[in-house]
């Protein structure tokens, strides 16, 4: 008995996925579907957003070639101003946004620094390209989607540097894979 209460404590202290906390905040502020899409965009961008920044910062410290250190730095200098873009969106629209690397994002740095030095660049490069393959479709989605001009403006004026990541993304994996 004394173990399964112990237990019970210890699941209740695990700290809630940020993302969670701002998805479930945001739930209760907006009844309207159309808004609580619009504050679900605004999460997921900001979660792409804080990802992007860590692993940038990651390929800077560990990548051993200089355009997978090139792609790290664009990732990280381009998505905090997005982040900060989108920061004071989200606060003038009363949306929550996620206050810190959510588990996922913190999972994929983790999966990444476990990854050996020699498929490292690789395997980054891999990963910019997925994340902003999937990017382009959610901001694709709310710019033509969403009832809300501020955020259909914000989405619209993101995607062609969200393109230009994902070209210099291509460009990074075509040259690691001929290494």
């Amino acid at each position: 008995v004394l173990l399964i209460i112990g237990s019970s404590g210890c699941a209740d202290s695990k700290q809630q996925d940020t993302k969670e906390v701002a998805e479930e905040l945001n739930a209760l502020k907006f009844e309207d579907n159309g808004r609580e899409n619009d504050a679900k965009f605004l999460v997921e961008a900001a979660e792409l957003s804080r990802e992007e920044i860590s692993l940038g910062n990651l390929a800077q410290k560990r990548s051993k070639v200089r355009h997978v250190r090139n792609l790290g730095n664009e990732m990280v200098t381009e998505h905090t101003i997005s982040l900060a873009a989108l920061t004071v969106l989200a606060t003038a629209k009363s949306v929550s946004l996620p206050t810190a690397q959510t588990d996922d994002s913190r999972d994929a740095f983790r999966k990444l620094s476990d990854i050996a030095s020699s498929s490292f660049d690789k395997e980054y490069a891999d990963m910019t390209v997925a994340e902003h393959t999937n990017a382009i479709t959610v901001f694709e989605k709310a710019a033509s989607e969403s009832k809300d001009a501020e955020i259909k403006a914000y989405a619209t004026a993101a995607l062609p540097t969200m393109r230009r990541h994902l070209e210099h993304s291509l460009e990074c994996q075509k040259m690691c894979e001929g290494k």
